[in-house]
């Protein structure tokens, strides 16, 4: 009977909602966009035999017409389809429905560095390879080239049993094309499709294949297998590995020519989470939301349930404050930095001043006698910027001549082909403010080099006060030990975290300027159209590049110690990062020319021999992030979208953000309440945490290193001592600030150490 009741009710509001929407649409013409669709799963009616039922039922409430593009089974319980406004609106007031959201396009973040971060020493450390076979590094991203030598299997044994991926077919992509190291590709498309109609599969292949690169690059990079003789034209010449050489690859591609869906990234989880992923490794990006909004934060919640680390990149928006993505703290958010390796170019003025460069150039030199030199913004068509846009240069201003193009607005090496196209010869890439001295190589489409700030600015007063200025380029190849290194990249987004300021984030900094990786076969080393230039390896900077280095290190601890939580393996990481040289001068940052903090390389810069033995960590457990989201009162609705599960806040219990087992501090204090008290009234914070100990027994104590007079700093206790593996003991840490003016930021190191192990903690305050 009630199941009569229930159809009659579903035809009469689907007669009702269709002739109502029937009408608008033929007066509004209103179009279509993606949502994604959380069901109360826990409350289906009791007339569907299945929750799929359930979903079509209730999509067709609103719409005779629209179809499921994905049921999602793990990062959400619900699905995605296209909808009106209005039919999204209809659906929304359905019983049943948590949650319409929706789709966000998310951009990717876009040989040397096994022996800078020293893995060479790994393998002493562990004898063999531990168990790192039996880990699988799923790489969402633009899917992969299988065919380059990173994914040769050579040495290694049958495929985890645990694993229940696959390898889809599609245009260009067959079966055969995984192995025993690369063990899973699949492609999702449906969302990107429903945006942009049928992939165009002359452009683009409609499979796991990667016509971009990124994809490649960033899985060989996590992962790759030892190819000797790698080399972008000569740069970088030596031998080619990933993070984690023994771990086995899965490909997840969700990003398209025109950009990567949120609807598509979530069904990719998803699977990854089905297929029995151990580290996902995803350098994407999107803006930042609520938790229970943000589609990633969801998924990734998921996977963090499943035991599975998450390593994301955490922008390219740097040097600007606040700039960050991907902060939920159950995801581990990678900023970038440099290795000890540079491509050095020289550009010499007319007046003798030499001055020093980077460039991945290696086409037809350019004559030797010095040739006219022009600035972009005297020589353009109408604009008087210097970026180099497309078609923005005069050709009888620029043939025959080199020109100077301001970094920024478009590609770096797309700017060498705006300056080809005009008759320019050669290009200087000058830097502004922004970029500071960061310099990033390209393998530009005629010769060119890369200058830093200071020396842009140099090189423009000269061409503004010379009669007949003129410059020569050269280039240098490949230079190793370039010191200091690593800086914090000035494009590395970061702090603080705007969303959440009490979880300090980017967690860490890993390698992520010129890099060298795999690389697909479909299109040149610059990705334009007009390189017919063809590669297998090359070399690209960004976050994207940073996250899978990590991931990689990830995998590497989780096949030493396969135990550990996604929680313990990011503190191992974080807490035995450095923050110094070995001379002892702290990291710096390439964008200011000073000393970095925690807001720019969050714990500091990766280094995974000490993480493999932590002696201490911090771990947290999905019970942690639900209690986490009840401090940032979230309602029992908020949370079921998050978590997929009925939880209440206990009204007995306070929650805090402050108590979360984070292995870093962020502690904001509020000018306005210590004006309230007069100008010098104090204000006092408390912050909780749990140490577990996966060392030896030994005794820690603590010590702190500030930077910040204003505040007072007491730990605890003070000493920790641990008589069994797995032991946990707590600790309290009082912060106590005297008023300070808004916007004014300080930093300091809480470190646990026995002597031998030195578990440190960044902190970060801030005024506001």
């Amino acid at each position: 009977m009630n199941m009569l009741i229930f159809k009659c009710l579903q035809m009469a509001l689907l007669l009702v909602f269709s002739s109502r929407y029937t009408i608008a649409e033929k007066k509004t013409q209103n179009p279509k966009r993606t949502y994604i669709i959380h069901m109360d799963k826990f409350n289906m009616p009791a007339s569907f035999d299945d929750h799929l039922q359930w979903y079509d039922s209730s999509l067709k409430l609103v719409s005779e017409t629209a179809e499921m593009l994905y049921a999602y089974k793990h990062v959400a319980h619900g699905f995605s389809t296209r909808l009106t406004t209005q039919e999204a609106d209809l659906l929304t007031k359905q019983p049943g429905i948590l949650s319409v959201i929706p789709e966000v396009r998310y951009e990717l973040h876009t040989t040397r560095t096994p022996e800078f971060l020293g893995l060479e020493k790994t393998k002493t450390l562990l004898g063999s390879y531990g168990k790192q076979s039996e880990v699988v590094v799923g790489v969402i991203d633009t899917g992969v080239w299988p065919e380059l030598k990173s994914f040769d299997d050579t040495g290694l044994g049958p495929v985890p049993s645990s694993w229940k991926g696959e390898c889809e077919t599609g245009k260009n992509f067959n079966s055969s094309n995984c192995n025993k190291k690369l063990v899973g590709a699949r492609f999702f498309a449906k969302g990107y499709e429903a945006a942009f109609g049928p992939i165009d599969e002359k452009t683009e292949s409609k499979s796991p294949r990667d016509d971009d690169g990124h994809g490649s690059h960033t899985s060989t990079t996590a992962a790759g297998s030892a190819v000797a003789g790698a080399s972008l034209f000569g740069f970088a010449s030596g031998t080619a590995k990933g993070m984690a050489t023994q771990a086995r690859v899965a490909a997840y591609k969700v990003c398209w020519l025109g950009g990567c869906f949120t609807t598509d990234i979530a069904a990719a989880i998803d699977k990854a989470i089905e297929d029995g992923v151990n580290i996902l490794s995803m350098s994407i990006g999107g803006g930042l939301m609520d938790y229970y909004r943000d589609t990633v934060a969801m998924g990734t919640f998921a996977a963090m349930e499943h035991g599975i680390l998450v390593s994301m990149s955490a922008g390219n928006g740097g040097p600007s404050r606040a700039t960050l993505a991907n902060v939920a703290p159950w995801i581990t958010t990678v900023g970038a930095g440099t290795i000890d390796r540079d491509f050095p170019a020289y550009i010499t003025l007319g007046n003798g001043k030499r001055y020093n460069g980077v460039s991945l150039y290696n086409g037809k030199l350019p004559p030797d006698s010095p040739l006219p030199l022009v600035y972009a913004a005297n020589v353009g068509q109408d604009s008087t910027d210097g970026l180099c846009t497309t078609d923005s240069l005069n050709p009888s201003k620029v043939s025959g001549k080199i020109v100077i193009c301001d970094r920024g607005g478009n590609p770096r090496a797309e700017k060498s082909l705006v300056v080809k196209r005009a008759g320019g010869i050669g290009m200087i890439l000058a830097n502004k403010e922004d970029y500071g001295e960061e310099l990033v190589a390209d393998s530009y489409l005629l010769p060119a080099a890369a200058l830093g700030e200071k020396a842009s600015n140099e090189v423009k007063k000269y061409v503004s006060s010379a009669l007949k200025p003129t410059a020569k380029i050269a280039f240098g190849g490949t230079q190793l030990g370039v010191q200091p290194s690593p800086v914090v990249a000035a494009f590395s987004s970061r702090g603080p975290n705007i969303l959440t300021p009490k979880i300090l984030k980017p967690d860490l900094i890993a390698p992520g300027v010129n890099i060298l990786a795999g690389w697909s076969g479909k299109v040149g080393p610059t990705g334009l159209s007009d390189d017919t230039r063809h590669v297998s390896f090359n070399i690209i900077s960004g976050t994207s590049m940073s996250c899978p280095h990590v991931s990689g290190l990830a995998a590497l601890l989780k096949g030493a110690h396969p135990e550990w939580s996604p929680a313990i393996i990011r503190s191992a990481l974080m807490t035995t990062s450095y923050r110094a040289y070995k001379n002892g001068q702290a990291i710096t940052d390439v964008a200011t020319g000073i000393p970095a903090t925690p807001f720019d390389y969050g714990a500091g810069h990766v280094d995974p021999v000490a993480a493999l033995d932590p002696g201490l960590v911090y771990d947290t457990t999905a019970d942690d992030y639900l209690s986490f989201l009840c401090a940032l009162n979230y309602t029992s609705f908020q949370i079921k979208l998050v978590a997929r599960k009925e939880f209440t806040c206990d009204k007995k219990i306070k929650y805090r953000v402050e108590d979360l087992n984070y292995p870093s501090f962020s502690v904001p204090f509020d000018t306005a309440l210590g004006a309230r008290g007069g100008s010098h009234k104090s204000t006092t914070v408390q912050y909780k945490r749990i140490l577990t100990n996966v060392g030896t027994p030994a005794t820690y104590k603590v010590s702190v290193s500030s930077q910040s007079p204003s505040v007072k700093i007491t730990v605890e206790p003070q000493i920790l001592s641990f008589k069994a593996l797995n032991e946990k003991k707590s600790y309290t840490v009082t912060f106590t600030s005297t008023s300070m003016s808004s916007g004014t930021t300080s930093f300091a190191h809480l470190e646990w150490s026995d002597g031998k192990h030195k578990v440190t903690s960044p902190i970060a305050f801030s005024w506001t």
